[in-house]
């Protein structure tokens, strides 16, 4: 049993860029899309699709890599956990290497990044951090 899926989704993408794949399956759900969506906003993976299989269906998030194959993604990390959840309110969204990187918040607007929910002046729980 799984009692963590986000931290699951985050470990597989962080052992995927490490060996270099080009793509990664998760299985699916609504918050973990929604990860992606803002994870493909932000510019940190090219593109993501659900692909249809008998048990479950798959998240397929291509990796995005430089020109010289160098990684986009360098760290990505969970910061609420199940046992301990981490909130912040409009002001005291998390800046990330002063700005290079986002966190990822889940917000009652949706899943968004610190820029988008400084934007739209919300605020939320801090799923995890990137950059």
């Amino acid at each position: 049993m799984m009692t963590d899926p986000v931290a699951d989704m985050l470990t597989r993408i962080r052992n995927a860029v490490a060996i270099e794949r080009p793509h990664v399956d998760i299985p699916t759900s609504k918050l973990k899309v929604g990860i992606a969506e803002a994870l493909q906003r932000e510019g940190y993976i090219w593109e993501y699709e659900i692909v249809e299989s008998e048990p479950r269906n798959v998240l397929r998030l291509i990796l995005k890599y430089g020109p010289n194959g160098e990684r986009v993604i360098t760290k990505i990390d969970r910061h609420s956990k199940p046992g301990c959840r981490v909130y912040a309110n409009v002001k005291g969204t998390p800046t990330v290497l002063d700005g290079l990187g986002v966190a990822i918040l889940s917000t009652n607007k949706g899943v968004l990044s610190s820029r988008e929910a400084r934007a739209q002046n919300v605020g939320g729980e801090v799923l995890c951090t990137i950059y």
